[in-house]
């Protein structure tokens, strides 16, 4: 994929969510970077995971972690499956960031639930749009279920320049490419998402 620059802010008027915003490139699906024979989520097997599909997010619905409306914000959104449907009344928990995704989940575990697989947006796969807010940088968020990778198959960008919905966020590719791009003009480190732990959302 080309690199493309971050454009110069528009002249047009801003609307509600944003200041001025760039349309990047179409990113491509490509093959996860998660090598072959990686675990599946925590608590399941790897045939139980591979069963489960992503699905799309209600323009309404309310991210189970802090409450606030998930299509309403930018930046990575999430979904966790877990083997019972409670107490989301037999939907999977849904989110409005990456930080909301991986507590709820942790919380969760705790709890002795057992999450069956886990989404986050794949910026490798969607036409994300950069925008200014309050002079901070964000991407746009997709609630699509074909915007979802299974969390083995991602790679997330931690530290970085890019705010999401709750502040400071992961930023998840699947293609090792378009890593290497963003964090050549956005910074940050790069990660399995499957090595997310509490203290990598601490330290964000």
């Amino acid at each position: 994929m080309a690199h493309s620059d971050r454009s110069t802010p528009s002249t047009d008027p801003p609307t509600s969510r944003s200041e001025s915003r760039s349309t990047l490139p179409r990113r491509r699906l490509l093959a996860g970077l998660a090598a072959a024979g990686v675990a599946a989520v925590a608590g399941c097997s790897g045939e139980e995971s591979a069963s489960v599909s992503p699905v799309s997010i209600d323009d309404d619905q309310a991210c189970d972690q802090c409450g606030m409306i998930v299509a309403d914000h930018p930046g990575t959104v999430g979904q966790v499956h877990f083997e019972d449907d409670e107490p989301e009344g037999g939907r999977p928990a849904q989110f409005c960031s990456g930080t909301c995704t991986y507590t709820y989940r942790f919380d969760a575990e705790d709890a002795g639930r057992t999450p069956v697989a886990t989404f986050l947006t794949d910026y490798s796969a969607v036409d994300q749009e950069v925008f200014e807010e309050g002079g901070d940088t964000m991407f746009s968020s997709h609630v699509e279920s074909e915007a979802f990778a299974r969390e083995p198959e991602l790679t997330v960008v931690a530290r970085s320049e890019i705010i999401g919905a709750m502040g400071p966020d992961l930023i998840p590719f699947t293609d090792g490419d378009d890593v290497d791009e963003f964090i050549a003009e956005y910074g940050g480190e790069a990660m399995p998402a499957t090595e997310v732990e509490r203290s990598t959302l601490e330290a964000l």
